[in-house]
């Protein structure tokens, strides 16, 4: 027969079992909370020993920020934006001699509006003293002085889609009028590479081909050339490019 009492009796004794595991379990996280308070109380009062210590420094330092911060918005505020606003009223006309080839008046002014070269040492540190360097390099350019259009154009910068590539463009431009033919056709590869489009890029990689072919690299010139149609077969450059294409093969094969 089965013994219920030692049935029973085995049962508390498996409850008491489970009990003290549990208990146990409980006293194990428990240790663990307490370990990690311990951990966070220590690391609060390193860091309050910490600033204690070099309080006088971080407040400095903090103080030194603020007045950065401040500083800058402020001058971008109260300083260059109203110089922006005074070099872009002096620009506009110095802009409407350029497109009227009046290249001497734009880059020197007319006696009343400044050119664009007194813009640039007045308002040095404005957008549009940025953008008369690129004026004034193509200034340079048209009336034939190809080292001051190289030095202005090497101080504009731009993001523009089209700007940036045509000033790299007329640097190519400045050295191709120097006989220095290599170095242009690379100018010209560069300003073909920047911001790519259908019309500063096939512009510029026909005028690297051309300058390739100039100094008798007909291969690269070729390279060039298919590229253009593969790339850009739609533009004005790749409407052409067969005859190009059909032209630098007959001189290689030669």
């Amino acid at each position: 027969m089965v013994n219920h009492a030692d049935i029973s009796g085995k049962n508390v004794i498996l409850h008491l079992q489970n009990s003290d595991n549990m208990a146990s379990k409980q006293d194990k996280k428990i240790d663990k909370t307490e370990e990690r308070i311990v951990a966070v109380e220590e690391a609060f009062s390193r860091t309050e020993q910490f600033i204690e210590k070099y309080q006088q420094t971080i407040l400095i330092v903090v103080g030194v920020v603020i007045v950065i911060v401040l500083g800058f918005f402020g001058f971008k505020r109260f300083y260059l934006g109203p110089k922006e606003k005074d070099a872009q009223s002096q620009m506009f006309m110095a802009e409407k001699y350029f497109e009227q080839d009046s290249l001497k008046k734009a880059l020197n002014g007319d006696g009343q509006y400044l050119g664009f070269l007194a813009i640039i040492e007045e308002y040095g540190i404005t957008k549009s003293a940025n953008l008369a360097h690129y004026y004034a390099g193509i200034c340079y350019l048209k009336l034939g002085q190809y080292d001051l259009a190289l030095e202005q154009l090497n101080k504009f910068s731009s993001d523009d889609q089209f700007v940036g590539p045509m000033a790299k463009g007329a640097m190519g431009d400045a050295n191709m009028e120097m006989k220095q033919v290599e170095k242009a056709a690379g100018l010209y590869m560069d300003a073909a590479e920047m911001k790519k489009n259908e019309f500063t890029s096939p512009l510029f990689m026909m005028k690297s081909a051309m300058a390739y072919s100039e100094l008798g690299q007909f291969d690269k010139a070729l390279g060039i050339y298919k590229k253009i149609k593969e790339e850009f077969p739609r533009s004005t450059e790749g409407r052409d490019i067969d005859k190009y294409i059909s032209y630098t093969e007959a001189l290689i094969k030669k």
